[in-house]
Formats: C-alpha cells, structure tokens, sequence
C-alpha cells in the first residue's frame, strides 16, 4: 500500500510505548493495555486517544504495513525518526533540503494529491464514516437492574429506502469509474514511493451512479425517523453511557456508519435504593423489637427472606443478606441486599405506655454521657 501522510508525522512506536524494536507479540500485548484503560465504554472523553491507539496498532500489527512504515521512518524528519527538522539525505527529490513536515502537503499537490489528499482546502473526498448519535433512554429501577432489551426512536441519515444505499435508481447499479478501473485510487510510481491520490471522478468510491436514485439524489442516504433496537445488560446505572457499535447515522459514499450512544436515565424505586451493585432497604422496628430481638421477614427484588434481629440492635445498624442485589454476569458477582435497622420512636403514647415506659426509666440507667451534657 501507498504511505499515508500520518507515517510522517507521528511515531507510532511511542503512541503504544514500544521500541522499534519490539516483537508483534510485545505491539499485541501494549495495545490490549492500552485499548482496554482508554476504552471510550469505560473511560468517557477518552475517544481521540482511543483511535490513536487504534491507528498505531493498525500499521505497526500488520506485518507489511508495518515493514512499509519503517521504511518511511528511515526517510521522515531527520532522517532518523519523528523529532522535526527537515527531510534529509535525498529522501525525496531534492535531496539536501530543508522540506518540513507542513509543506508535505505542497510536495503532494506536486504530484497530483500526494497520501491522497492535497493540503490546499482541506476537504475529504471519499467514503466518508457517518456521524455519531446521543440519545437518552428513560428506564424503571427493576428494568435497569435485570437488563433490558427496548427500541430507541431516532432522526438521522439512514440508509435511503429506495435504493438500499447503493444511490442508483431502482433496477439500475452504479458502473465501475472508468478513470481508477475500479479502485477508487490513481497511483503513480516515483521511484522509491508509490504516491496515490484519490480518484477526481469517483471521488474514491471506485463506482460512478449513472442513474441516480430519485429519492436521495444519488447519495445512498436520507434523512428520516427509525427505530434501533438495543439490549441494555443487567445493573445499568442512572447517566451510564452505553455505545452501539455502527447504529448511528449512516455513511456517505458507501462509509461506515456512525455509532450511537444511549445515556441510561433510572428511575426510583418506592423500597429500594442502590449503592453499585448493592441494593439497600431501610426497615423501622419497635422499641421492644430491638432491645429484646426479633425476626423481620423483608422484601428482595424477586421474593422474601428472614432476617434475624439479635436483642439489642441499635438504630442505624445494618445487615448483608448475602446474592440480593443487582444480578451478576459473566465478568461480575451478584450484589448484596443492605438491610439498615431503624428505631421507631412513638410520638404519642397512651396512658398505659406512658406508665409502662415510666417503669422501665426507673429500672434501665442511662447511658454514661460524661462529657455531653454541660
């Protein structure tokens, strides 16, 4: 393949932190470390390193790609590696000279759009990725914590009905570019580099649409609402932001299509709260209950249990009912129920309690408040 203008300018060896050195198995292993700390699924605002990565394990594992870059190292800035400076020892025509990496884009026009894009105007041609889509999803607290698979309604690019993408009219297909025979790309041979730019007729679809659609006018999208189905896994939690790889708006030119990303909005729960993975219940108990101990029967999200309450349990204390909470998978354990103890104070009492909560002041001492009490 073709250099791309990016060899020139970044050093992917210190994108993944490897040597030049370093074996396939080493550029594997770093990439995994890698990908997986600066996944946008696990680390939000994290996309632009994500896809550097990506980009540097896309050549440096790839054995020819690879081979390739390396070759264009020894030709970059310095002559030694991605440090600044100028082209040297004759790396391009011109030899001796003092090129930068920023007039790689003039030596491109120079050759009729050098790495398939020339400097001036910046714009892409080509298939052309499509963008991505945020939506937010309202979910109960029971639906969040057993996993859900729902539909989502959206407005974007889709693929156009009528022709299925391909811009040509019905029972008609695009022909393949008569400039690029079909690949989408010109190439030319200058020695050491093969230069290629992208093809000005077919703008590097490697097909022409003779008849066009007549619904999207040739561009294999429309704008228009869609339902996308998604399956939320068990223990999603309020504002989690979950990724649907290629269901956003669809690719121009025959691009990939974008990515949508389903912010989880949980509503409450009349008993239960959740801290993680943990769901928590607070349960109130008479006086009596907790000095002389008791036994509660208490709710869980799909049953009851028993709970014992030994004598003497103070207000606030709480208890683990053990594989109570959220559901576990594959990668994680079940939560625990958290049964919180709260005494009940009556605010009125009757003659008869009054008499007898009396008694027991004269039997019970207070607790020691040395120090409390002015």
């Amino acid at each position: 393949m073709a250099p791309q203008r990016e060899w020139f300018e970044k050093d992917y060896y210190k994108t993944l932190g490897v040597a030049s050195t370093a074996t396939a198995k080493e550029i594997t292993s770093a990439y995994r470390k890698l990908a997986k700390k600066h996944h946008p699924d696990t680390n939000p605002g994290s996309d632009e390193t994500f896809k550097e990565i990506s980009a540097a394990y896309d050549v440096l594992g790839d054995a020819d790609k690879r081979k390739e870059y390396d070759e264009v190292r020894t030709m970059g800035p310095t002559s030694g590696g991605f440090g600044g400076g100028g082209f040297g020892g004759g790396g391009f025509p011109g030899g001796g000279g003092g090129y930068r990496t920023e007039d790689m884009g003039d030596i491109g026009d120079l050759f009729g759009g050098l790495f398939g894009r020339g400097r001036r105007g910046g714009q892409q041609a080509g298939p052309q990725r499509g963008t991505d889509v945020e939506t937010e999803l309202h979910l109960t607290f029971e639906d969040a914590i057993r996993g859900v698979t729902t539909s989502v309604n959206l407005t974007t690019d889709a693929r156009c009905h009528t022709c299925s993408g391909s811009g040509s009219a019905p029972g008609t297909r695009p022909d393949p570019c008569t400039r690029c025979g079909g690949t989408g790309s010109l190439q030319d041979n200058q020695g050491l580099f093969s230069l290629s730019q992208i093809c000005p007729q077919c703008s590097g679809r490697g097909t022409m649409v003779t008849h066009p659609c007549s619904t999207c006018a040739g561009a294999g999208v429309e704008h228009r609402n869609r339902s996308v189905k998604v399956r939320l896994p068990a223990g999603v939690e309020d504002g989690q932001r979950i990724r649907v790889k290629g269901r956003g708006a669809a690719g121009r030119s025959g691009g990939p299509a974008g990515d949508l990303y389903v912010i989880a909005r949980v509503g409450r729960h009349n008993i239960f709260g959740r801290r993680g993975r943990n769901l928590t219940l607070t349960v109130p108990v008479g006086f009596a209950e907790a000095v002389l101990g008791t036994t509660l029967t208490v709710p869980t999200l799909d049953d009851k249990v028993t709970l014992r309450i030994p004598a003497g349990t103070p207000s606030g204390r709480t208890f683990r009912v053990k594989g109570q909470g959220v559901p576990g998978g594959k990668k994680s354990p079940a939560g625990d129920l958290l049964v919180t103890i709260e005494v009940a104070v009556p605010a009125e009492l009757t003659d008869e309690q009054r008499a007898a909560v009396e008694a027991l002041a004269q039997v019970i001492e207070p607790p020691e408040r040395d120090g409390l009490v002015v």
